[in-house]
């Protein structure tokens, strides 16, 4: 028999929901109310979309989105294609100190991304890539976390598919691709949902590494836009906010049963 949920467990479960949601309704009132009538809650209180078109013109949105997703693609791309054939080489071939490799990528899991950014910034100066797109994607275009997760899946593959890959005469490379890549979709499905997560939400770095609005990403932009010299025109700042949010949010609400059945399939491999 299935155990009982108690009462207290539900009503906590209640509590949490109600207080994660609770900053999202208030975000979305405000952001269709003028004035007072974002903090008055009142049922009367007229809608209006004035906000929304005020947060369009007076921040660069656009730029920011479209930043946003050039940095997301580059890293996305880039990790694809440096992660498969390492974690490939870790899961599936033998060479000498292959080990004590794949021991060193497991210690980067474990160095805070944080302790890194002065020797980042080191890096991308010397390299002339201050203040542009390709400097922001410069410290994310390998990742450890990505080899391991893919070296995990890869190692779930049946021996008998690649001796039979052997048998028909393909290579490591054209086993990889035809045979490991396919299988491994949903783990690059559910790793990119992760990726592309990560970098629509990443602020720091982006604040250290650029100086113009050319190049600042969304979550940058939108923290230009809502500084207090600026003005805390709240119902403004929250139109903006949700437009920064619309995106991720309505590609969650069209693709929900593709996104939880691609991460269930991941874990389960």
């Amino acid at each position: 028999m299935k155990p009982r949920t108690g009462i207290p467990e539900t009503l906590g479960a209640w509590l949490l929901g109600l207080a994660w949601i609770l900053p999202l309704i208030w975000a979305i009132w405000a952001a269709f109310h003028a004035g007072t009538a974002a903090t008055s809650f009142s049922p009367l209180a007229p809608l209006t979309l004035r906000n929304f078109v005020q947060a369009w013109k007076a921040a660069p949105l656009a730029r920011g989105i479209f930043n946003t997703t050039v940095v997301i693609t580059i890293a996305l791309v880039s990790q694809f294609l440096l992660c498969t054939p390492a974690a490939f080489a870790f899961a599936r071939l033998s060479f000498p100190g292959r080990d004590a490799l794949f021991a060193l990528v497991l210690v980067q899991l474990l160095v805070s991304p944080d302790i890194l950014m002065v020797e980042n910034y080191r890096t991308t100066a010397a390299f002339g890539l201050v203040d542009s797109l390709l400097g922001i994607a410069l410290p994310y275009l390998g990742s450890a976390f990505g080899i391991f997760l893919l070296r995990q899946t890869f190692r779930q593959v049946p021996r008998e598919l690649d001796e039979a890959a052997r048998l028909e005469g393909l290579g490591p490379v054209r086993r990889l691709w035809q045979v490991y890549v396919p299988l491994a979709r949903p783990t690059y499905v559910a790793y990119g949902l992760v990726l592309v997560s990560f970098h629509w939400n990443n602020f720091l770095w982006p604040l250290i590494v650029t100086n113009s609005v050319a190049t600042r990403p969304l979550t940058v932009t939108l923290a230009m836009f809502s500084t207090p010299d600026q003005g805390l025109d709240w119902p403004v700042i929250t139109a903006a906010t949700l437009l920064s949010v619309a995106p991720l949010l309505v590609a969650f609400l069209i693709f929900q049963r593709q996104f939880m059945q691609n991460f269930m399939r991941a874990g389960i491999r």
